[in-house]
């Protein structure tokens, strides 16, 4: 007893675990040829997509997440680019998930190579927070093969910057009543939820570092920005301010809306591809939504033109669903009324949102077809769980088929999956 007693009592301790390059380091485990060179995860070089993720031999010539592929080959033309393997991601995921609940009940998939965890209350089973750091840095080498970063702090802002400062491969924990020294030096964009926008916004006004956001007048803030300004304010102290940062970790929070996109490596004006891709991205939305139990009254097109000319239009549904055939039905209607015909189109999205947790009311003549099709479904979810998710695909949907963005959020991802009903 004496010993046990002689641990000290931490406050809320938090750690962001992030996996360092994440696909790309999944890649390696594959290909070990890929180490140490400029890897590009996400597509060829000549297509119109994005970069999922580049080593850090890529970076060092400008390559970054999000930037245009046809960008990244032009600053760094020796790159090798990788489509990317999605179900590779997902079952590593599942790999650093399984570390992760070792080492605390509470933990939250923030994404799919992210995470945070609460680690208050844990210092008897793993030691103090630095230790267990360490423990769990070691762990998830050995149990993954992979490299993570991870920040400690006594909220989960803290942890997420620390973890950024700490990268690649290291341990960094902010002492509680240090954070507003931690921040102070750093630049605005570091906190997260600050984008170019309002970068900029804090620029013109003389905020440049965190240190100068925490002397700004709060109510000055509070005019200038709303809540948000208020939110900066609690951020450059360190606090869990605004956004998702407010709820605990481990809270479920319902999302606003599901969605995904497809951008055509060439513009087309093909309705049977683009009706078929449409029937791709419904099945997408809806494999999402029967994971998180949820049903969509309202169903949005996206179409982006050739000339980039973007419409979005929405239909409200009588009934939620969360069916796929029921979703392209809807959005189907919304792509024959509003495209014009011969046009090129070089994007299509489907949107869901004004979620429900129930179906509605049942509806007498059709719900004996409605209840197949869920129990269809239901069977291909499990199917999809088992074999990845592009083993099966309705066949409406077969030619438009398309590889799956690695940086989407996916189906499948560890510890988001609600129990089916």
């Amino acid at each position: 007893m004496a010993a046990a007693s002689s641990i000290p009592a931490f406050p809320r301790t938090i750690f962001h675990v992030d996996m360092d390059a994440f696909f790309v380091s999944v890649e390696e485990l594959y290909d070990p040829s890929l180490k140490s060179k400029p890897v590009v995860v996400g597509g060829r070089p000549n297509e119109r997509g994005v970069v999922s993720a580049a080593s850090y031999a890529a970076r060092k010539f400008g390559v970054h997440s999000a930037m245009p592929l046809r960008t990244a080959a032009k600053l760094c033309p020796q790159a090798i680019f990788v489509d990317g393997h999605p179900e590779r991601y997902r079952e590593c995921s599942a790999k650093v998930f399984n570390v992760l609940q070792v080492f605390s009940p509470q933990v939250e998939m923030a994404s799919i190579d992210e995470a945070y965890l609460d680690m208050t209350g844990t210092a008897r089973l793993h030691g103090p927070p630095l230790r267990a750091a360490h423990k769990l840095h070691a762990r998830m080498k050995e149990e993954t093969k992979l490299n993570c970063s991870i920040g400690i702090g006594s909220s989960r802002l803290i942890a997420k910057v620390s973890s950024a400062q700490a990268k690649p491969n290291g341990v960094l924990w902010i002492v509680p009543g240090e954070e507003a020294k931690f921040l102070a030096p750093l630049d605005v964009r570091e906190i997260p939820g600050v984008g170019k926008v309002m970068e900029k916004h804090l620029h013109e006004i003389g905020i440049r570092k965190v240190g100068d956001l925490a002397q700004f007048d709060e109510l000055e803030l509070q005019e200038r920005f709303g809540k948000w300004g208020l939110a900066l304010a609690g951020k450059a102290r360190g606090e869990d301010a605004g956004g998702w940062f407010d709820s605990q970790v481990g809270a479920r929070e319902e999302a606003k809306s599901i969605s995904h996109e497809h951008t055509y490596n060439d513009d087309t004006a093909d309705i049977n591809q683009l009706e078929a891709t449409l029937m791709r991205l419904s099945e997408m939305v809806g494999r999402r939504l029967r994971e998180a139990n949820l049903y969509a009254r309202t169903v949005q097109l996206k179409l982006r033109y050739q000339n980039f000319t973007t419409i979005t239009r929405a239909h409200s549904r009588s009934q939620p669903t969360q069916l796929d055939g029921q979703i392209f039905d809807d959005v189907r209607a919304l792509f024959r009324k509003n495209w014009k015909p011969g046009s090129q189109v070089r994007l299509l999205g489907v949107q869901v949102s004004s979620f429900e947790s129930q179906p509605g009311q049942i509806d007498l003549l059709g719900d004996n077809r409605q209840s197949c099709w869920k129990n269809a479904l239901a069977a291909v979810d499990y199917l999809r769980d088992k074999f990845g998710e592009s083993s099966v695909k309705l066949a409406s949907g077969m030619r438009g088929s398309f590889r799956e963005r690695a940086h989407e959020n996916p189906a499948g991802l560890p510890g988001k999956t609600k129990p089916r009903q």
